[in-house]
């Protein structure tokens, strides 16, 4: 009996070695995650660069031709003939239309005859008032006589200027059934057909001619703005570039008015540039997307905007050191424009910068850099 007891009492104290032994070892062993070192994130980087950077101020800008003529007739009558098609491009005093001038040539002729006339009979008492005052001095006629000649003579310088001023007039008529252009430009739909009759101060437009080159811009920016594009323009014009929707640059042009009052409703001030328009993108009545340069910021720290990303305590980016580590910085940023970020504060320049695979980063985390050709959120996802 006694040696069975024995026999369970070894047999125990072997077990209970046997679990100590095996905790010992599993105390002693890492586990698996502790000895695995965590993989290094994919990432793209960008260089913190310091240059030269024009400050910009970006509005929506309305295309307005320098000026729009309606063309009208200053003399009434039938449409002989139209000169030109609709849409087409003239030039100054090309012409366009003309307006049946056999009234306006007979009124002409009409005049003439008549200054002819008078002209005659002017000169009929000039000569008798010459004679009259010859006489008058060898007491041949009166005094009396002799002076309503000059009464006679004047009445007639007066009809012949009065038929002088009917012949300039119907000169003009008739010059008016020729109808130029008063502008270069493009005319716009053709509003009334040959043959009809038009009435002289009819209010009734023919076309429209619209110049287009060179052409302007009208935009508005902030109204505390205003001192600051005073300055700079008083030193020199500022450069205005206009941009279509797409963001392709149409035309450079300057700025050439400073509107004399705010828009109270807006606080906004409006502002004109004029382009060369010279391949004539800039089309009457499209909207563009306007970037007024007012200073250059000299020496700046640049870095591709969306390298920068925003957090509860600000804007931040990744900068890389040379062990491979993601460090967080806080920066202040002084405008985003043309995909860059102008740091005022946080950067010195010549950092590298995380500008792709932020999402999966954290600070002091190791990056591994991947070149810019595929995007590590790509690759997270494919992961």
């Amino acid at each position: 009996m006694l040696k069975r007891r024995l026999q369970i009492a070894l047999a125990l104290t072997v077990v209970a070695g046997a679990v100590i032994w095996r905790e010992a070892d599993f105390a002693s062993t890492p586990p698996v995650s502790a000895a695995r070192e965590a993989p290094a994130v994919p990432v793209t980087t960008a260089a913190a660069v310091r240059q030269d950077v024009p400050a910009l101020v970006q509005s929506l800008g309305t295309v307005t031709p320098i000026q729009t003529v309606s063309v009208q007739s200053r003399v009434s009558g039938q449409i002989m003939s139209v000169s030109f098609v609709q849409g087409q491009r003239v030039t100054q005093g090309q012409p366009l239309f003309l307006i049946d001038p056999r009234p306006y040539q007979a009124a002409l002729d009409q005049a003439n005859g008549q200054l002819a006339h008078d002209q005659a009979a002017l000169d009929e008492a000039r000569v008798d008032l010459t004679r009259y005052q010859t006489l008058e001095k060898e007491n041949s006629i009166s005094q009396q006589q002799a002076q309503d000649q000059v009464y006679v003579v004047q009445q007639d310088e007066g009809t012949v200027k009065l038929d002088q001023a009917n012949v300039e007039t119907a000169t003009l008529n008739l010059a008016y059934c020729h109808i130029g252009a008063p502008a270069a430009g493009l005319t716009g739909q053709l509003l009334v057909d040959s043959g009809n009759y038009v009435q002289a101060g009819g209010g009734s437009t023919l076309v429209t001619i619209t110049q287009i080159k060179p052409i302007y811009v009208s935009f508005a920016v902030p109204e505390e703005m205003l001192d600051e594009v005073r300055q700079y323009q008083t030193q020199s014009p500022l450069e205005v570039d206009a941009y279509s929707q797409a963001g392709k640059l149409l035309d450079k042009g300057t700025l050439t008015l400073i509107n004399n009052q705010a828009n109270t409703a807006t606080g906004t001030v409006t502002l004109e540039a004029t382009f060369d328009n010279p391949d004539e993108s800039l089309w009457p009545g499209r909207y563009v997307n306007v970037s007024l340069v007012v200073t250059i910021r000299k020496n700046a720290v640049t870095v591709p905007a969306q390298t920068v990303m925003s957090g509860p305590s600000g804007a931040y980016v990744y900068v890389i050191g040379p062990d491979n580590v993601a460090k967080r910085v806080a920066v202040t940023v002084a405008a985003r424009q043309n995909e860059i970020a102008i740091i005022a504060k946080g950067l010195a320049g010549g950092e590298t910068v995380v500008s792709a695979g932020q999402s999966r980063l954290d600070d002091k985390v190791k990056v591994r850099i991947e070149a810019p050709n595929e995007a590590p959120d790509q690759q997270a996802s494919r992961q």
